[in-house]
This record gives C-alpha cells, sequence and structure tokens, in this order.
C-alpha cells in the first residue's frame, strides 16, 4: 500500500496517522460494528425463528446452518474471481446490499403469513453466498487500507467491536425476539447491512490493480496456485489443518447451542440473550489483551493457547442444571471463557496470515484458505445435526468441545508455534 503524501520536501518521512486518527479506518471500523451487531441478533433469531415460529427439529435446524456455510466451498472461485477485479470496494458495498434484501424477506413474510421453513432455507444460502464475496473481497481492502505494522492493532480493535457485539447483540437481540417475535427482530439485521453499505462507500482507499499478466491466466490454472500456495506454505498449511479441524467440530455446539438452551436448558429468548451477552465479555476481553499476550508469550503460542480455551469449554454445556441462574450462569461461563479463547486466535492468526499472503495472489489464496476452512462447516452441521437426532443434543455438544480442543496438535511441531511476532515474518511483497 502507497504511504500517506509525505510532508514537504523529497527526503521528508511519510505522515503515518495512528488508526484511531485515521478517517477511512473509523468509518470502516464504525460500518463493521453497525453489521456485526445485526449480525448478533440474527444469530439468535434465525433459529429462533425455525424452533418457535416453524417447529423445526434439532436436526433440520443443524441442517440450516449447514446451509449457511454450503457457498464458502466455492470460495477459492470467488477469490480468484476477486482477485481479477481491480476494486474490491464496491464487491463489499455489493454484497452489504443484497444481504440487506434478502434478509429483509423474511419479516416481509411473516407479516403476509407465508412465511415457510424452505424459505428460510433459502434465505440461509443466499445470506452464505453474499457473505463468502464480503470476505473474499475484505483482506485485500484491509491491506489497502492499513500498514503492515498495523495488521495487529487493526484487527485487534476490529475483533474487538465484534467481542462487544456478542456482549449488546444477544441482549437485544434476545429483548426484540421478546417484544416482537423472531421474524421481526431480522430487520435489525436488514437495517445494519444497509448502513454498512452506506458507510463503505464513503472511505477511499488506494488498491493495488491486478497484474496485467494475470489477465490471460486461465481460472483453472489462477485456482490451483491459489490453493498450492495454501498447501505448500510453512505457516499457513498447518494454521489451516488447525482451524479447519476446529471448525468441523465447534460448529456442531454453535448449530446446537440456542436449540440446547431453549429446548434441554428450558430458558426463555431474552435469558439466552442475556446469558450469552455476559459471557462474551470474555471475547472483548480477549480481543483487547491478544496483542498483549502474544507480546509476552509470542504469537504462535498465543494461537494455539486460543485454540484450546475457544473449543475445551463448549463441552461443559450440558452439565448446567439447577435454577434458572445457575443454568444460565453455566451458558455464560462457558461462552466468556470460549469466546477469550476464540478472539486470542483470530486477531493473532488473521494478522499472520495478512503478513504472509503475497498482495497479487491475496484474494484467491484467502478464497482456497476459506474453500477448507469455512467448507468443513457445512459438513460439521448436517453431522451435529444428524448426530443430535441419534444420541441427543447435549452429548452432541460434548463430542464437538473435546474433538475439536484435538486441533491443537496441528500446530504443536509446526512453524507456527515458533512464531515469535508478526514483525519478525519475511514480507512476501517485493519493495
Amino acid at each position: 500500500m502507497p504511504e500517506p503524501e509525505a510532508l514537504a520536501g523529497a527526503a521528508a518521512p511519510p505522515v503515518r496517522r495512528p488508526l484511531r486518527r485515521d478517517r477511512r479506518f473509523l468509518t470502516s471500523w464504525s460500518a463493521q460494528s453497525v453489521s456485526e451487531l445485526g449480525d448478533r441478533v440474527s444469530e439468535l433469531a434465525v433459529p429462533l425463528v425455525a424452533v418457535t415460529v416453524l417447529d423445526a427439529s434439532a436436526t433440520e435446524v443443524g441442517l440450516l446452518s449447514a446451509v449457511i456455510w454450503l457457498p464458502n466451498l466455492v470460495a477459492l472461485v470467488v477469490g480468484a474471481w476477486v482477485d481479477r477485479r481491480p476494486r474490491k470496494r464496491p464487491l463489499l458495498v455489493g454484497a452489504d446490499l443484497a444481504r440487506a434484501v434478502v434478509v429483509l424477506t423474511v419479516p416481509a413474510a411473516a407479516l403476509l403469513e407465508v412465511l415457510t421453513l424452505a424459505q428460510l432455507f433459502v434465505v440461509a444460502g443466499l445470506l452464505g453466498a453474499w457473505s463468502t464475496l464480503f470476505r473474499s473481497a475484505w483482506q485485500p481492502f484491509f491491506v489497502a487500507l492499513v500498514r503492515r505494522d498495523q495488521y495487529v492493532e487493526a484487527n485487534s480493535l476490529m475483533s474487538a467491536t465484534r467481542s462487544g457485539s456478542f456482549i449488546v447483540g444477544p441482549a437485544v437481540g434476545g429483548g426484540l425476539v421478546q417484544v416482537l417475535t423472531a421474524p421481526f427482530a431480522l430487520a435489525v439485521d436488514g437495517v445494519s447491512f444497509l448502513l454498512s453499505a452506506l458507510l463503505l462507500r464513503r472511505v477511499d482507499v488506494t488498491e493495488t490493480p491486478p497484474p496485467v499478466t494475470d489477465e490471460d491466466v486461465p481460472l483453472r490454472t489462477r485456482l490451483a496456485e491459489g490453493m498450492r500456495v495454501v498447501v505448500r506454505h510453512p505457516v499457513l498449511a498447518p494454521a489451516l489443518r488447525c482451524v479447519a479441524w476446529v471448525n468441523l467440530f465447534t460448529i456442531m455446539v454453535s448449530a446446537l447451542l440456542v436449540v440446547f438452551a431453549a429446548r434441554d436448558l428450558d430458558l426463555g429468548a431474552a435469558t439466552i440473550g442475556i446469558a450469552l451477552g455476559v459471557g462474551s465479555a470474555g471475547a472483548l476481553l480477549g480481543a483487547v489483551t491478544a496483542g498483549r499476550i502474544a507480546g509476552w508469550i509470542g504469537t504462535g503460542r498465543t494461537i494455539a493457547l486460543g485454540t484450546l480455551l475457544f473449543t475445551a469449554p463448549m463441552a461443559l454445556v450440558p452439565l448446567a442444571s439447577g435454577s434458572t441462574l445457575a443454568r444460565a450462569a453455566v451458558l455464560a461461563g462457558v461462552e466468556a471463557v470460549s469466546g477469550f479463547g476464540v478472539m486470542l486466535l483470530d486477531v493473532n492468526l488473521n494478522a499472520v496470515m495478512a503478513a504472509v499472503i503475497p498482495d497479487d495472489v491475496r484474494a484467491r489464496v484467502q478464497g482456497a484458505f476459506t474453500t477448507v476452512n469455512y467448507g468443513v462447516r457445512p459438513l460439521g452441521a448436517a453431522l451435529g445435526g444428524v448426530l443430535a437426532g441419534v444420541v441427543g443434543t447435549g452429548p452432541t455438544l460434548v463430542v464437538g468441545g473435546v474433538g475439536g480442543a484435538l486441533g491443537v496438535l496441528w500446530l504443536l511441531r509446526s512453524p507456527v508455534i515458533a512464531i515469535r511476532s508478526v514483525d519478525d515474518l519475511e514480507d512476501p511483497n517485493p519493495a
């Protein structure tokens, strides 16, 4: 990314604005904040629409979650296409607008009393498709927005906002579901996508155009190149094996957690929302301390620690018993530790990935990573739904938590565990 305009004089050093004073970053950060808040409402409202309005089974809710992640199986193709687009910001804006239209069809159908489970599956698939495009375009946009030395700071700030949305969003979502019913609570997410699109339109960044030589490269070659970089890279390959394994199992938990809380723990929508919101304070703490902890014990070790803390506590949810307060407290406690862990993992791994992927193949490499990493989620959600129908929702949560924790084994004895700092990684882009 070109540095900001230099001070007067050819030898003057470039202006380096802190992120908190960079208007472009602040606007992008605001867009992300608004969208994340709406997403938290939807993550609570969508399964509750299926369970409370359409009387869906645990297996059907698991399959619904699988459909949301299914489009990630073609993320590599999407990333190769995104790499050839000269500007990524219009793609982000377009994806936000499309998601707004899709999600608003649910309250509209409910108002007309024509909402069906089939429509909910279609909405889930379309949301997943447009989200896949958004994620593919986001990292190239991100590296044009911030400097290399700001990757951890920027990821930490954005993760802090995401964590904050997990505190406020479920409580707001639970209250909206209680007052408006689940379908109409989804209107909040639709509005959040519209606001995000409006804010992103105002962000002016200098994006690096794709190489001219890339225009004549066949799609198959570009797809193969993206996957080849991922599977052969000494850092990306073990990281992918770890997070794909983790996602395969933890999606079993996330796909069924609201169902378990509503049916097995007998908690109301507002109580579930408050418990998840209170628990998400752990994620906020993890986001704001991820860089500091990495400074103490090293980036690689922080990623490994985050992997364990994210996954293992999930197996404890079925132990919740006693009064309503006690059951909600267990749910909140597990959410707090797990959220703290996932932020240690995400903040540091995202910074590492931004630092080691070459700019000219960034979207297709990110797409290849996402194809595997998120592509296992529909399989995990479907397996979780089927397993819940066979052995019950509680045992399935235990399998998800214990199985996910084993993912840390992929990091041991790999170069990832030895990474001390992102600054020590070799820059893959020529000066």
